[in-house]
């Protein structure tokens, strides 16, 4: 049996306001006292997700600058980072990137800690981590989070439109690899557009970052040998007209991006801490440039030392509060226990927790 990992939770409410989950995670962290561990002037790096363009999912930097506050009393040398992304957005290059950063309140002079692209100005900066993985052998990792001594992993807990669901896990997986490292997590999942639904609208050809695109008797067709795998044109499709070829092999995805969590961490397990904020959860990640309503009430805000144990909890909360599993129902091709089975399988944390409610 696996071991038991110990996740602290404290619930939030609806009709909580900015300050009153603030306050909640002031109560966590001095209860909790998480950093404790981190040495005196270590760097580290607190991932985390600005959000695209027009996406109101993404973390408030008040809870992040509450956090590197209890950092700097180590003190600790601290920088919130990111990774650039596939897909068209505000986010595809350093420069946008850290403007929309900015944009989006995640300034030095809010949040007390500068902000750094972690795959460098042209997304080409990594690091190969060597890992034993059934799909993945070399790994490549930013190398801002392989030079930082200790990782605070802060997500916000949300739905995902290619594995059902995004914390602690795809925030390491897929966060943290450069864009070579992502392309090889997407590779071989390339969509396929069902014509008889496809409108002709053009939203996937707009979006499609590699022009890979294009229509065929007045219909979209996705060239497989240019596709990426990025999924954009999935999330623009308004008719649901693009999927993933599940049955070709796209479901490894998951244990790809759980094999690159575990070359994330490799050398920091135990300087790693993790944080999940199970607050406006949403169908679909920070990604789209989209205000996407919540499909559940809000539930707290969740910290281990364990990135499985504290995914499993939270994934677990989210269906308890909605009384069924929505995950499943917001997703139903998608299989969202696959990355956490993986996850325990290859060590990376477990699945057996014990829930530590704080009040």
């Amino acid at each position: 049996m696996a071991k038991q990992s110990k996740v602290y939770f404290i619930p939030t409410a609806d009709t909580d306001d900015l300050k009153q989950i603030n306050s909640k995670l002031q109560t966590l962290l001095a209860k909790v006292r998480p950093f404790q561990k981190i040495k005196k002037d270590s760097l580290v790096a607190l991932k985390m997700h600005f959000g695209e363009e027009e996406n109101k999912g993404y973390l408030n930097p008040y809870f992040i600058s509450t956090i590197v506050k209890e950092l700097k009393k180590i003190p600790a040398r601290v920088f919130l980072t990111d990774t650039n992304a596939l897909y068209k957005g505000s986010r595809t290059n350093t420069v946008e990137h850290l403007d929309l950063a900015y944009r989006h309140g995640f300034t030095p002079e809010k949040v007390g800690a500068p902000v750094v692209i972690s795959d460098g100005i042209k997304s080409d900066e990594d690091r190969e981590i060597k890992i034993k993985g059934d799909f993945i052998k070399t790994a490549y990792i930013a190398s801002g989070i392989c030079k930082a001594d200790c990782l605070v992993v802060v997500s916000h807990f949300k739905g995902h439109i290619v594995t059902g669901f995004g914390g602690a896990i795809k925030n390491l997986g897929m966060g943290c690899a450069s864009r070579r490292g992502k392309l090889i997590q997407h590779g071989g999942i390339a969509p396929v557009v069902y014509a008889q639904k496809c409108v002709s609208c053009g939203a996937c050809v707009e979006n499609c970052p590699v022009e890979a695109i294009k229509y065929v008797e007045h219909k979209a067709k996705i060239n497989p040998k240019i596709c990426i795998g990025c999924a954009s044109c999935i999330a623009a499709c308004p008719v649901a007209a693009i999927d993933v070829q599940w049955e070709k092999g796209a479901d490894i995805l998951q244990e790809k991006m759980v094999e690159y969590a575990k070359a994330a961490v490799k050398d920091k397990e135990d300087n790693c801490v993790y944080l999940n904020f199970a607050v406006k959860i949403t169908k679909e990640c920070d990604c789209l440039a989209k205000d996407d309503p919540k499909v559940v009430s809000d539930i707290g805000i969740f910290l281990s030392f364990d990135p499985v144990a504290i995914d499993q909890a939270s994934a677990d909360k989210v269906n308890e509060t909605a009384g069924k599993d929505i995950i499943k129902e917001l997703h139903p091709e998608r299989d969202w226990k696959k990355q956490l089975a993986r996850a325990e399988k290859i060590k990376l944390g477990s699945c057996v927790y014990e829930l530590v409610k704080i009040q």
